[in-house]
């Protein structure tokens, strides 16, 4: 890092915030833009750009894999270079990015030029997200932990005011105005999160948000593996219903169910990551991960094997309530077993679960999207039978640093 950056940095108050809710507001709104309306906003524009913009389903399905290829070089990009998590300019350039790329969207028909803008869009959320994530880490630690799962609450509140957003456009605009509209809210999202503090330079001898540096226990390595493959399957399943899923409810409800689940969705996500924190004070985080992947399932696979509003409204509620959820019980157990870097390499697998899910279920997609949700469900519970063999013996007395919300 150059003289200059640290000066920068240094010249930066260190002690406490005199307002944490007002950071905790910033990080949030980072989060919706980056994540709730960057990476999300596709799920209830995707109907609209296949009935409108002669978007195929094997087409949607590579939009997808590109936003999560170009999220997974984002994320690996924060953990080679950390000074890039402590950059303002970063947090700055990854938001008008991300911006221009939803801008970007209505202004061509060429697939192509979507892959590449969707790329985009997965890099700067990705950036956007170990920012406003580390900010949060290192400036509220010693907080409550309950302000941490309100500033991850930020996603959910971008999917639902998004989705919000797309329902009422779908019956008086067509697909470009809401990618227009999105990036509206998007740069709404970006200019409240633009004076976000991001973390400061570390200390030394303070240990990374990976946990302590010690050496795990002979014993320790069974529990990460189990962890390490729920987590990953996770990854598969939750992103083939949080791509698909309103695509899905709309092949047999009315128009307006799919992005009104969608909505839903978020508003369920909203609470769902402070309420899972707290429950970790009172029940064992396997029992907790186990049963969120099962909720999870039965939400995900609702829609294709009942069908109509009902299904859909209950299936939007679990899935919103469990998968920021599933999130924060998987990293605070990795951080809890001492493995070493062991957010980075379930960060890691999660990722590359993302980018494998579309490409797994596109030779379904031909036959619609119910048979899809059934695979991504039964790839949950098969997370969720990983997680029932965490729960064997786990070591739950183990001595860790005060944990936060991952």
């Amino acid at each position: 890092m150059s003289s200059r950056t640290q000066r920068r940095f240094s010249a930066r108050p260190s002690g406490p915030f005199r307002s944490p809710r007002t950071h905790v507001a910033q990080a949030a709104a980072a989060l919706a833009a980056g994540m709730g309306v960057g990476r999300f906003v596709y799920t209830p524009i995707l109907p609209l750009m296949h009935t409108q913009a002669g978007l195929s389903s094997a087409a949607g399905a590579n939009l997808a894999t590109a936003n999560y290829v170009g999220y997974l070089v984002g994320a690996l990009l924060g953990i080679a270079l950390p000074a890039l998590v402590r950059s303002p300019a970063v947090l700055r350039g990854s938001l008008i990015v991300l911006t221009g790329s939803l801008v970007g969207m209505p202004a061509t028909h060429s697939t192509t030029v979507w892959i590449v803008l969707r790329l985009l869009a997965g890099l700067s959320s990705a950036l956007i997200f170990v920012v406003a994530v580390s900010s949060v880490l290192s400036h509220l630690r010693d907080h409550p932990a309950h302000l941490p799962g309100w500033a991850f609450g930020g996603v959910g509140a971008g999917i639902a005011l998004s989705g919000l957003l797309v329902l009422v456009l779908r019956s008086v605009a067509d697909w470009r105005a809401a990618w227009w509209a999105s990036a509206g809210l998007a740069a709404v999202f970006a200019a409240v999160s633009w004076n976000l503090r991001p973390e400061g330079t570390p200390a030394s001898g303070v240990s990374s948000a990976t946990g302590p540096a010690h050496r795990p226990g002979p014993r320790t390595h069974r529990w990460f593996t189990a962890l390490f493959a729920a987590y990953t399957l996770e990854g598969i399943g939750y992103i083939v219903a949080g791509t698909f899923l309103v695509a899905a409810i709309e092949q047999s409800s009315p128009g307006w169910a799919g992005s009104g689940a969608w909505v839903l969705v978020g508003l369920a996500a909203v609470p769902s990551s402070a309420l899972w924190a707290w429950l970790g004070r009172r029940w064992s985080r396997p029992d907790l991960l186990c049963a969120a992947l099962v909720i999870q399932a039965v939400g995900i696979a609702l829609p294709a094997l009942i069908g109509g509003v009902t299904a859909a409204l209950v299936s939007a509620l679990l899935f919103g309530a469990t998968f920021l959820g599933v999130s924060t019980i998987a990293l605070a157990a990795g951080t809890h077993l001492q493995f070493p870097r062991s957010v980075a390499l379930l960060t890691a697998g999660y990722s590359v679960g993302q980018i494998l899910g579309p490409l797994v279920v596109t030779p379904l997609l031909h036959h619609g999207y119910h048979q899809t949700l059934v695979l991504a469900a039964l790839v949950v519970l098969a997370a969720a039978g990983a997680a029932a063999v965490l729960r064997i013996g786990f070591p739950h007395r183990l001595a860790v640093a005060r944990s936060t919300v991952p």
